[in-house]
C-alpha cells in the first residue's frame, strides 16, 4: 500500500517537521510513502535527504493542468491512498482522483478562526468529502464533528508524535556537560550563570499569545526576580503585528533586559536542556508540539488552560495551568514554583516518563498505519 502525502510548502513548521520525522522513520515502519508538494521551503533539502521520493508540482500553469498532472503523477506511481496536510490540498486530491480507487484523507492540524471566504469554503465542501479525516486531538475533532455535522465514524484521533532522539535530556548530565561551550546560550547572552532561564517556543502567528508572556515578564521584573526570557521563533510579514506590539510593550516597560527575541533558531533542544523552566501561551493550538517537547527535556511546563492543552497534560497532571491570558496567575503560580522547586522537579520527571511514553514518533507512526486499513 502506497501514501502520497500532500503539502503545501516545506517550510519550518510544526506540520512539516512531524512529517519530516514521520519520513525519516518510514521505512523501519514498512512505510511505503512518497511526497507531493506545491512551493519550495527552508525544509525542502530536508526531505529531499530523507530517503522518501520527493514531487514538486506548482498549479503555475493553470488549476486544470495541475489537476492532470497530480492524476498522472498518483497513477503513475500506483499510490492507493492519498494523504493530505491541508483541506485545499484534499481539495485538489478530491478531483484528481475522481473516477480512480485512490482514497483521500485529510488531517487537520488547525482550527478555522482566521480562514478567508475561500478557505472556509473549501474546508466545508471537502470535509464531508474525504474517505477519512484526522485529528491531532481529541478537543479538535469534537469541534469540527460539532461544526460541520460530521458522521463520527469518518473521523479520528492521532496524537502528533517527536522524535526524542533530538531531545536533550535536562537530567542527563554528560548531555548539559556538552552544552557548556560554545553552545552556552548564558555566555551567548552575556547572562549571569545565577539568572533564571526561561524559554517559550513558537512563531509570532494568530494561534499564539506571546503578549501574555511579555506582561508576565513585567509583573515578574516587579518581584525581583533575575530571570531571561527567551522567545524563539520568527517574525511574519503577514502578521508583522503580532511581532512588533511585544517588542513595543517590552522596549515602553523596559523589559528589552530581561526578554531576548531569538527568531528561528536551530539549537532549540540545546537551549531548552538549559531552561529552568518552560513558559507557553496559546489561543486555539490543536495540539502543541512545544509543549511536549519541553515535558519531554524534563523541565518544569507552564501553559495556559486551553482545552488541548489540558488534553495534552492530563487535567494539568504533568504542566502546571494557569488561567488563559491571566499573566497574573501565571505569576502567582511562578512564585509558587520558586519556593518549591524540587516538586516541580520531581513533577516534570514524571511528565517526560509520559510524553516519551505516549507522544512518541514511532506510536505516531504505528496508529496513523492503523488509519489507512479500510
Amino acid at each position: 500500500m502506497r501514501i502520497a502525502y500532500l503539502f503545501g510548502s516545506l517550510t519550518r513548521g510544526g506540520t512539516e517537521t512531524l512529517m519530516l520525522d514521520v519520513f525519516r522513520h518510514a521505512p523501519e515502519h514498512g512505510l511505503d510513502a512518497i511526497g507531493v508538494y506545491r512551493k519550495t521551503g527552508e525544509y525542502e533539502q530536508d526531505f529531499l535527504n530523507s530517503g522518501i521520493p520527493m514531487f514538486k508540482l506548482t498549479p503555475g500553469d493553470g488549476k486544470l493542468n495541475y489537476l492532470l498532472s497530480l492524476r498522472k503523477l498518483l497513477l503513475n506511481n500506483q499510490v492507493d491512498i492519498v494523504h493530505a496536510q491541508q483541506p485545499i490540498d484534499a481539495f485538489y486530491a478530491f478531483f484528481a482522483c475522481l473516477g480512480t480507487k485512490i482514497k483521500v484523507m485529510l488531517t487537520l492540524h488547525g482550527y478555522d478562526f482566521n480562514d478567508n471566504k475561500a478557505s472556509k469554503f473549501i474546508l466545508k465542501y471537502i470535509i464531508s468529502r474525504t474517505d477519512r479525516n484526522i485529528f491531532v486531538s481529541k478537543s479538535q475533532l469534537d469541534f469540527y464533528v460539532k461544526r460541520f455535522k460530521l458522521n463520527p465514524v469518518k473521523q479520528r484521533v492521532v496524537y502528533n508524535g517527536i522524535s526524542f532522539s533530538k531531545i536533550k535530556d535536562v537530567f542527563d548530565k554528560k548531555a548539559i556537560d556538552e552544552l557548556q561551550g560554545e553552545q552556552n546560550i548564558k555566555k551567548e547572552l552575556n547572562l549571569s550563570p545565577d539568572t533564571l532561564l526561561l524559554s517559550s517556543v513558537g512563531n509570532f502567528i494568530p494561534v499564539r499569545d506571546q503578549m501574555t508572556l511579555c506582561r508576565f515578564a513585567n509583573l515578574l521584573k516587579k518581584q525581583g526576580v533575575d530571570f531571561q526570557l527567551l522567545l524563539i521563533g520568527k517574525r511574519l510579514d503577514f502578521v508583522a503585528s503580532q511581532y512588533d506590539d511585544c517588542v513595543s510593550y517590552c522596549r515602553e516597560n523596559d523589559l528589552l533586559n530581561h526578554i531576548s527575541f531569538l527568531g528561528m533558531r536551530t539549537d532549540v533542544p540545546q537551549i531548552l536542556a538549559q531552561s529552568d523552566a518552560f513558559l507557553y501561551a496559546t489561543d486555539y493550538d490543536t495540539f502543541g508540539i512545544a509543549v511536549a517537547e519541553a515535558m519531554a527535556t524534563g523541565i518544569p511546563v507552564f501553559v495556559n488552560d486551553w482545552e488541548v492543552m489540558s488534553e495534552i497534560t492530563v487535567h494539568g497532571k504533568y504542566a502546571t495551568l494557569y488561567k488563559t491570558k491571566d499573566e497574573r496567575d501565571l505569576v502567582k503560580k511562578f512564585m509558587l514554583f520558586l519556593k518549591h522547586k524540587n516538586d516541580y522537579i520531581s513533577k516534570a520527571q514524571l511528565a517526560q516518563q509520559f510524553v516519551r511514553e505516549t507522544y512518541n514518533i514511532e506510536s505516531h507512526i504505528s496508529n496513523l498505519m492503523q488509519q489507512y486499513e479500510f
